[in-house]
Parts: structure tokens; sequence; C-alpha cells
């Protein structure tokens, strides 16, 4: 069923309707729409509508286009599920919130984040996918200069790595998911050609680090040594 935004704006405060307006690009399009409403109604319009609403009311447009082909689709054809023989849940075919967390541990958070980018992508959610590739920017500059400060301190040690992938996998199933894909059903993409495309990724820069660490001088060697556990 389709939520009524125009109701559930007028419910809220002056301060709530602002929030969604400033930080439109956390929102679904119809939801900032119906604040721009709401504000022009109690006559406070906001300054920012005139620039966004174009741009709020084509993407709307869009994804509605978008999800009623994919609900006449899923209707008229209904896919079975390869390992029950049944009738396969409606919706997009997703990685699922499981898949993110599980392919993100063993291959850092860099490859739950492409799962989800690909969801996000498949949904036609490109102002979310936009905040998902500025936040994995912005936590790896953020993850190196951690990283800089500590190995003169700390050494090199192995509970790096589940510090710095929890942070973010927290982030892409609390955050990025629940505002950006929700509950609406969807059926679970195979698992078996990401792990495929990581693990070979995974043996390349293994050799291409065995191949430049021993391409090193015996000073960088003598250098990168005192970061290593004793």
């Amino acid at each position: 069923m389709k939520e009524d935004y125009a109701a559930k704006m007028a419910l809220k405060s002056d301060a709530a309707l602002r929030e969604y307006v400033t930080g439109h690009y956390q929102y679904r399009e119809e939801a900032v729409l119906a604040a721009f409403d709401e504000l022009r109604t109690r006559g406070q319009p906001a300054p920012e509508e005139e620039v966004l609403r174009p741009t709020l009311e084509t993407e709307a447009a869009a994804r509605q286009v978008e999800e009623a082909k994919l609900a006449t689709t899923t209707a008229a054809v209904p896919e079975l599920d390869p390992a029950t023989g049944e009738a396969a849940p409606a919706g997009p075919a997703l990685y699922s919130p499981t898949m993110i967390v599980l392919f993100s541990v063993p291959f850092t958070m860099l490859a739950g984040g492409v799962l989800l980018g690909l969801n996000l992508s498949r949904l036609g959610r490109w102002r979310a996918l936009l905040g998902l590739t500025i936040f994995i920017v912005a936590y790896l500059i953020l993850s190196i200069l951690a990283l800089q400060w500590a190995l003169p301190r700390y050494g090199l040690r192995t509970w790096y790595g589940a510090l710095f992938n929890f942070p973010a996998v927290l982030a892409y199933v609390l955050w990025f998911w629940p505002r950006y894909v929700g509950r609406s059903s969807f059926r679970s993409r195979s698992w078996l050609p990401p792990l495929l495309v990581c693990v070979v990724l995974l043996l390349g820069l293994q050799r291409l680090n065995s191949y430049l660490i021993k391409r090193q001088t015996p000073q960088v060697q003598q250098e990168l040594d005192r970061y290593l556990p004793r």
C-alpha cells in the first residue's frame, strides 16, 4: 500500500519538516516533496524548494515507473526458486544484508560496500549510491590516517582488520539498508559470482604484494619490520 506522505507530514513539527528538506538525500523523494507542500501550507516555504523540486519530481516519477514495470513483470511471470521449485519471493534480485556482512568479514568492508552499491543501482537509488560512495571514500581516508597514527605507537596488530570493518558493516546494515532498501520483498542474488571475483582479486593482490616486497631494498625491509608484532 502506498504511503500517505501528505498525512504523515501534517503531523510533524516545523523543525522536523525542515530536517526532511536539509537532509533530503536521506529520504524518499515523495517524502521530501510532501514536506515542501506542508511547509508552504503553513506559510513557511523552504528556500531550497525552487532548486530541489524539479530534480525530486523527476527522480520520483522515474522510480515509480520502474516499480510499476517490476510489479507488472513479477505478477505476469512468477519465477521459481531453483532449490525448492516453488514460486520465488516477489521483488528485485538483491544481495541480502547477511551476504553483505559475510563478504565484508574476509574481503573487507569494500566487498560489502560493492554489494550494497549494486543493490542501490538495481533499485535506481542513485542519490543513495552517491552517498554510499562518499561514505566509503571518507571512511577509507579516516582509516588510513588512524593507521598512520597507530603503527608507530602499537605496531601492526591482528585486530586492526576487525576494527576497520566493524563500523562500516554496522553503517551498511543499520543505516543504508533501512533507509534506502527498507522492508520491501526481494529475491536473493547468488553468492557465487561475487565470491569468485573476490577470490581472484585477493589472490592477485597477494601476488602483487609479494612481488613488491621482494623488490624493496634492505633498508626499506628493515623499516617495514619495525611495524611487525614481536
